[in-house]
């Protein structure tokens, strides 16, 4: 089950928030979204709920395991009395790195050392759990989070697994802190203008997924096909057009995600942070990953990145560090040496805007246009190298992008954008912060007296009221009797 499917918004949605509304106290409240998460993420394969409980009841254990050695009084100079927190903290983050490994990596490793070596299947295949790599990192987050004494441990595991199994973000994101929503597990409140922000966030994220996303995503899977590209069937222009599709399809569906979770949390008062700033509009690609999946470059920063030593060190610790975490940020992506290329790939432009790119730092007139079109350019190369996990896959797709396929333009393009001249317009604009531009602009508006400002606030009124219902509706028409509603989240 997904959130862009309509058993999940008219049936599981509508069913967990009627019983949610009816539960009396919030210890019910919480008994009722631990049901329905489990629920949720069984939906997918029973047996992986056991994976999650026991990973959860792992970092509950190690977390109070942790506590219990903090000395009173705490002296942080004397080794000694870190040194047994440091082993249950390493203890409970390799068992929990360990489990990822395991279900997510091993597979990996066996085929590199097969095809090295010319050996026969060393493991077998083994299923990924959807959403491992999401809640392996928040559970890692927490555990280090107690050690740093940055938050008591969970007296209640019933409470620690809600927040790790908890259904708006689970199997999609965002990456939530343990100490951004500890209070609301214990203590929350709901309110009517809550309610409704996060009805229409969800409504904005349902049709950012069904309308647009899923569209992107047929132009992109029909233009690169993997037959097509194999067979240099594809024109330089058709591989143009489809990975600007499939730059356009993974933003709008990680975004998407990212704002139904944010709206159901604020339905039953979680506050989850943002996860997307608009990262196209990016002036450079250190302002673009400042801008993309927020929560994963936060994680890396704080527990992988700083940890190393950041930036407060020499020159070559500095690059080394970068290159540590941003092959890992690509490794986290999925068990594949194109993910890994594509971190690295995204360092090299780092330092270089560190170190050599003085311009990169610049911030004013016709440079700052200059900058955003370099930026578009490096990370639009990047999403090549992000999609096709096939390596020899990979070349094909690079030798048509570059003039080795069909030729340069051919009828597929042709046809291709002009049955979707109108679409194409709608899904930049939507990659970019220009509706809560005008919003702004009518919201400062209605403060002005005179007609303008009663036209401005009536506008914003009627906007409010129709848009979420006109989403949903226009998100149920795309999703009804079309079966092509790909999940990009099975990798992680």
């Amino acid at each position: 089950m997904v959130f862009s499917s309509l058993l999940f918004v008219f049936a599981f949605l509508v069913l967990c928030y009627g019983v949610y509304l009816l539960a009396p106290s919030l210890k019910a409240r919480n008994t009722v979204l631990l049901v329905f998460s489990l629920v949720f993420y069984a939906w997918g394969g029973p047996p992986l709920v056991l994976l999650l409980c026991l990973e959860t009841f792992i970092c509950f254990v190690g977390a109070h395991m942790i506590a219990a050695q903090l000395p009173t009084p705490f002296d942080p100079d004397r080794p000694e009395d870190r040194k047994m927190q440091k082993f249950f903290l390493w203890l409970t983050v390799g068992l929990c790195l360990g489990i990822l490994v395991i279900y997510k990596y091993a597979g990996f490793f066996s085929r590199t050392i097969e095809s090295i070596f010319g050996l026969d299947k060393l493991l077998p295949d083994v299923a990924l759990p959807i959403g491992i790599s999401f809640y392996t990192f928040q559970l890692i987050s927490y555990v280090v989070d107690v050690y740093r004494g940055e938050t008591p441990p969970q007296r209640n595991y019933a409470k620690l697994l809600l927040y790790t199994a908890l259904f708006h973000q689970c199997i999609a994101g965002p990456i939530v802190r343990y100490v951004d929503v500890a209070r609301e597990l214990n203590d929350r409140r709901m309110s009517l203008d809550e309610t409704w922000r996060g009805m229409v966030r969800f409504t904005v994220g349902l049709a950012k997924k069904a309308v647009l996303a899923n569209t992107c995503a047929m132009i992109a899977d029909s233009l690169l096909a993997a037959d097509k590209l194999g067979a240099g069937a594809v024109s330089s222009a058709s591989a143009l057009l489809g990975m600007t599709a499939y730059m356009l399809q993974i933003y709008l569906d990680f975004s998407a995600y990212s704002d139904m979770a944010i709206g159901m949390g604020l339905m039953v008062g979680f506050h989850f942070k943002e996860n997307f700033n608009y990262p196209y509009v990016a002036d450079s690609v250190t302002d673009f990953w400042r801008r993309w999946h927020i929560s994963l470059s936060s994680f890396f920063r704080d527990y992988v990145y700083i940890p190393l030593g950041g930036n407060r060190c020499s020159k070559g610790r500095h690059i080394f560090n970068l290159i540590v975490v941003w092959a890992l940020t690509g490794f986290w992506h999925g068990a594949s040496w194109n993910f890994i290329l594509w971190g690295l790939y995204f360092v090299v432009f780092l330092i270089l805007e560190k170190y050599v790119f003085r311009w990169a730092r610049e911030s004013h007139g016709w440079k700052k246009q200059l900058r955003r079109a370099y930026t578009l350019a490096v990370v639009w190369f990047g999403w090549v190298l992000f999609r096709f996990d096939d390596m020899a896959l990979l070349g094909d797709a690079l030798s048509c992008l570059f003039g080795f396929g069909n030729g340069f333009v051919d009828m597929t393009a042709r046809t291709t954008l002009l049955n979707y001249i109108f679409f194409l317009p709608v899904a930049i604009l939507a990659c970019t912060p220009i509706v809560p531009w005008l919003a702004g602009k009518l919201k400062a508006a209605a403060t002005c007296r005179g007609g303008a400002g009663v036209l401005s606030l009536g506008v914003m009124n009627a906007a409010a009221a129709i848009a979420p219902v006109l989403l949903l509706g226009l998100s149920a028409l795309a999703l009804v009797g079309d079966s092509y509603n790909p999940f990009l989240y099975f990798r992680f």
